[in-house]
């Protein structure tokens, strides 16, 4: 069976990028990342607002390797960043805490401190 990638370029270089911080920084949550999210598309997490708020704690940064989906209420301060997020998702987020993209964690957080991935 011929294994094939992800067409995404985008995708592709995040994958690259959170290889090389992992390799970097000797962190093992963005390569623990980059395996999640080199998945197939049907095998990638989604998440709802309602998981992120029974799970997540308030000034906790969230990591959700797949797309957060905008069911639920989020009323605690909190930092999610995900792969995608839905239009409602992102603006529900928005409101009472980040809504970041991986890339930008990574950029603000490379050492990967008190970072949890959920989902």
């Amino acid at each position: 069976m011929r294994q094939t990638k992800s067409t995404n370029s985008i995708l592709r270089k995040l994958l690259a990028n959170l290889k090389k911080q992992s390799n970097q920084n000797k962190v093992k949550i963005w390569a623990s990342l980059a395996s999640n999210l080199s998945k197939p598309a049907r095998i990638q997490r989604t998440v709802n607002l309602t998981h992120l708020e029974r799970y997540g704690k308030a000034g906790e940064t969230l990591v959700v390797p797949g797309k957060v989906l905008g069911t639920g209420v989020l009323s605690k301060k909190m930092t999610v960043a995900a792969w995608r997020f839905s239009e409602k998702a992102f603006q529900k987020i928005n409101k009472t805490g980040t809504a970041i993209s991986i890339d930008e964690l990574m950029k603000k957080n490379p050492a990967g401190k008190k970072v949890r991935i959920i989902g």
